[in-house]
C-alpha cells in the first residue's frame, strides 16, 4: 500500500528551460515531493556528497530518485552513473536516465552501468506532466532500503520536532 512519504528527486540536467519545464510539470503533477536540480555533474556529485554548499540535508535532503540527463558538461551523465554505482554512499540510489537520446548503444550503455531506468525525454509538456505524475506515484509504493544519511536527518528532524 502507498505512504505519504515525501519523494526527494534530484535533477542533473544542464539546460535552463529544460529546468524550468520541469520543474512546472512537478508543480502541475501536484505530487508529495521535492525537487532540487543541478545544472552539470559534477554539481551532481557534490551534491550526493554533501560536499560544499550541500552538506546541509535538511536543506539538501539526499534524493530517493536522480533524473539523469547524459549530456552536461564537465562532467557526462554516463560518468556521473559509473561513480554512483562505485560509490558505497549512493550506489543504491534509484538513477533514472532522462535524455533526448534514443541511441540504442546509449540504452544499452546506461543499463550496463546499472541505470534504473531509461527515459526518453517527452517532447510536450502534458506528457511531461504524466510522466512526472507516474513518478510520484510509482515511487509511493517503492520500499527503498535506509541510507545513512536519510535516516541521520529523519531522527534528528523527530528530536527538533
Amino acid at each position: 500500500m502507498g505512504t505519504d512519504r515525501r519523494v526527494n528527486i534530484l535533477l542533473a540536467e544542464d539546460n535552463s528551460d529544460d529546468i524550468f519545464l520541469f520543474r512546472h510539470a512537478f508543480k502541475k503533477a501536484g505530487g508529495a515531493g521535492v525537487l532540487h536540480a543541478v545544472s552539470d555533474g559534477r554539481e551532481a556529485l557534490a551534491y550526493l556528497g554533501a560536499d560544499g554548499v550541500y552538506q546541509d540535508r535538511v536543506s539538501y535532503p539526499f534524493p530517493d530518485a536522480l533524473l539523469l540527463d547524459l549530456n552536461m558538461p564537465r562532467m557526462n551523465g554516463f560518468e556521473v552513473l559509473e561513480w554512483i554505482r562505485q560509490n558505497p554512499k549512493c550506489s543504491r540510489v534509484m538513477v533514472h536516465v532522462f535524455t533526448t537520446s534514443c541511441r540504442a548503444a546509449d540504452i544499452q550503455r546506461a543499463y550496463d552501468s546499472h541505470a534504473n531506468s531509461y527515459v526518453v525525454k517527452p517532447s510536450r509538456v502534458d506528457q511531461l506532466v504524466a510522466f512526472v505524475t507516474a513518478l510520484h506515484e510509482w515511487h509511493q509504493f517503492v520500499s527503498l532500503p535506509a541510507n545513512e544519511e536519510r535516516a541521520t536527518v529523519e531522527s534528528q528532524s523527530h528530536q527538533v520536532g
